[in-house]
C-alpha cells in the first residue's frame, strides 16, 4: 500500500507521459523531477518504480530511469488488446450506463463534431479520448479499465497520429457516432460490434503511418 503522496506523484508522471511534456527515451532525473512536483526524491523513486511495473518507464542499471519508447510493432500489438477490452467496456456501458452517463458520452461526441467541424484536429483526439473514458467509466468494470489504463498509457506518440491519415477523421466521427448511438439504444451487441469495428479501422490507419 502506498502513501498518498506517492499516488498523487504517480498520477502526475504519468499525466506528463500521456501529454507528451516527457517525451519517449527521455531521461527521467529523480533530483529534477523532485524539484518539479515539489516532493522528496524518494517519493518520486516509488512513483517511477510503479511506472515501470505499468510498462510506461524503464529502468536500466547504472542508467537510470526513462520513458519507456514503444514500436511501432507494439503499438499495433497494444491497440488488438485494447480493441478486446474496450469491446467488453462498449458492451457493459449499453447494459449498465444511466441516463445521465449516456447524455455525458452524447455531449462528448458532440464535442467531437465541433472540434472536427473548427478543423481542430488537437481537440478533436482529446475529444476522441475523453469520450472513450466516458464509456469506460459507464461499463462499471474496475479490471477493465484499469488494463485499458496500462495499455492507453504507452500509446502517447500514437494517439494523434492516426487522426492525420487523409479521410480519417470523418470516417472516425462516423464510427463514434454508431458506438454511441449503439449504447444509448441498450444494444450491448451493437455496441460491442460498433467498437471493435472503429478500433480494427484505427490499426489500419496506424499500420498505413508506419
Amino acid at each position: 500500500m502506498t502513501s498518498p503522496a506517492v499516488d498523487d506523484a504517480y498520477e502526475r508522471l504519468r499525466s506528463l507521459i500521456h501529454s507528451g511534456e516527457l517525451m519517449p527515451n527521455e531521461r527521467l532525473v529523480e533530483a529534477d523531477l523532485a524539484q518539479r512536483l515539489q516532493v522528496s526524491r524518494a517519493i518520486v523513486r516509488t512513483a517511477l518504480v510503479r511506472l515501470g511495473q505499468d510498462g510506461v518507464v524503464v529502468h536500466t542499471p547504472h542508467r537510470g530511469a526513462r520513458v519507456r519508447v514503444v514500436t511501432d510493432a507494439e503499438a499495433v500489438e497494444i491497440l488488438q488488446a485494447r480493441a478486446v477490452l474496450e469491446a467488453l467496456t462498449a458492451r457493459q456501458a449499453a447494459a449498465r450506463a444511466t441516463a445521465r452517463e449516456i447524455a455525458g458520452i452524447r455531449r462528448a461526441l458532440a464535442g467531437m463534431e465541433r472540434k472536427l467541424a473548427d478543423g481542430d484536429l488537437l481537440g478533436y483526439s482529446d475529444g476522441n479520448a475523453a469520450l472513450h473514458a466516458a464509456i469506460i467509466a459507464a461499463a462499471r468494470h474496475e479490471t477493465a479499465a484499469r488494463l485499458i489504463a496500462g495499455l492507453r498509457g504507452q500509446m502517447v506518440r500514437f494517439q494523434f497520429r492516426t487522426i492525420l491519415v487523409p479521410g480519417r477523421a470523418p470516417d472516425s466521427l462516423a464510427e463514434h457516432t454508431a458506438i454511441v448511438d449503439a449504447i444509448a439504444g441498450r444494444d450491448p451487441d451493437a455496441a460491442e460490434k460498433a467498437m471493435r469495428h472503429h478500433l480494427s479501422h484505427v490499426e489500419a490507419a496506424l499500420s498505413r503511418r508506419r
